[in-house]
């Protein structure tokens, strides 16, 4: 019996929703009218007449074809088969079963060289580049991730380096990976068995079961969450490629100053991608966006603002100038707490900065890149350069450098 396609029509059942049996059949490489059987066996509560079905294999395999299919999916030899299913009673021989194996071994390599193209707007797919370690200019060790996310039909890639993996953080990718692609969403996003979204991966014997705020998340945001299989990575081969690519950043180890200018170098690299042209599908990604943007599904960022505002605390190292960095801006601290770590805080619209347990800063959110709080300004140009200035006088310049801020 074919799980992957009880699967996937078993969605369409719980969604009650009329299947596309040649797109299924594409998607799961199998003729349309085996799509058609296993939904009306579905729709009849049927299932098992599709287990009673005979086999193409040996009679002495009988029963444990599929145990033999999950040890291979898992990259087990089939000598090791061969001597595990002879403790659970198969009485034939060894040949046997390195034969189903080798045809079992074929039919998937033909399986791989069937590239899948996605309709515009249907798909994108995520995945992480975890634990990246890099070094600065100045011998500071980063160990961050790269958040992928990848559109199927126009190859459109958004990445976001990230130090940490939460579901907060999964949440404020998204929104910003939709934006960033045009301000929609696909209709489906597949994602890897991450603990953040889902609370029970998917086997040949079970359903996924999606962690509960994820799939509200998924709701507001009007999308379906499709989970891949563990040891598949084929089913979302974009993105995989994708995270292969991103080895390319490590040749700027040793080169950049700051996690400023590590953002910085990701964001351009991005940007690089987009406009080269894919080797999959001839184009650049930023054009064939161009065709797929109309059909995307429209954000509703206010929809998916109680997901991305609200508790979204963030570590981070005060740099020497006084500030922080949030997202693409810089914002003001102090300056006895150059060099420390502070806690970013971020609740509907504003910013607030916390060293330990006290709030030592707070600054509404801005798209401005600069954002100094009159104090600290004044903090900063008394250490420096205009410690010898009247207050008076240095009133007056901070004033006329805030304006030009805020021109900036």
């Amino acid at each position: 019996m074919r799980k992957d396609v009880l699967e996937g029509v078993l969605r369409h059942i719980m969604n009650d929703i009329q299947p596309n049996y040649a797109a299924l059949a594409k998607q799961y490489n199998c003729d349309y009218r085996t799509v058609k059987r296993y939904y009306e066996a579905g729709r009849k509560g049927n299932i098992d007449q599709l287990k009673k079905r005979k086999s193409s294999s040996s009679p002495l395999l009988s029963g444990f074809e599929e145990i033999i299919r999950d040890k291979l999916e898992l990259s087990c030899s089939a000598s090791s088969i061969y001597y595990f299913i002879k403790k659970m009673g198969y009485t034939g021989g060894y040949t046997t079963v390195k034969r189903y194996c080798r045809h079992y071994r074929d039919e998937r390599v033909k399986k791989a060289t069937i590239r899948i193209e996605t309709t515009p707007g249907l798909s994108a797919q995520v995945d992480w580049k975890e634990n990246i370690k890099m070094v600065s200019k100045y011998g500071e060790v980063f160990y961050f991730n790269i958040f992928l996310y990848v559109l199927g039909y126009s190859r459109m890639k958004y990445l976001e380096v990230t130090f940490d993996r939460t579901q907060s953080t999964v949440f404020h990718c998204l929104v910003n990976a939709f934006e960033y692609c045009g301000n929609g969403v696909p209709q489906e996003i597949w994602f890897d068995n991450m603990k953040t979204v889902v609370d029970r991966g998917k086997s040949q014997f079970s359903q996924t079961v999606f962690n509960e705020k994820f799939r509200q998340f998924a709701k507001d945001a009007r999308f379906n969450p499709i989970a891949c299989r563990p040891f598949r990575p084929q089913t979302k081969g974009k993105v995989e490629a994708l995270a292969r690519t991103v080895n390319r950043l490590m040749v700027f180890n040793y080169e950049f100053e700051n996690e400023q200018d590590l953002r910085r170098i990701v964001n351009e690299f991005m940007d690089d991608l987009n406009n080269e042209r894919s080797q999959a599908v001839n184009a650049k990604p930023i054009k064939l966006l161009n065709d797929e943007k109309a059909i995307l599904i429209p954000l509703n960022r206010l929809e998916l603002l109680r997901y991305v505002s609200r508790n979204l605390h963030v570590k981070r190292k005060v740099s020497i100038e006084s500030m922080v960095q949030y997202q693409n801006s810089k914002y003001s601290v102090p300056l006895k707490y150059i060099g420390k770590e502070v806690t970013l805080d971020v609740r509907k619209d504003n910013l607030f900065i916390w060293y330990g347990h006290q709030c030592i800063r707070s600054h509404p959110l801005s798209e401005k890149a600069l954002n100094y709080q009159r104090d600290d300004s004044l903090e900063i140009l008394r250490s420096d350069v205009f410690k010898y200035l009247e207050d008076e006088e240095l009133e007056r310049f901070v004033e006329e450098n805030l304006d030009a801020y805020d021109e900036l």
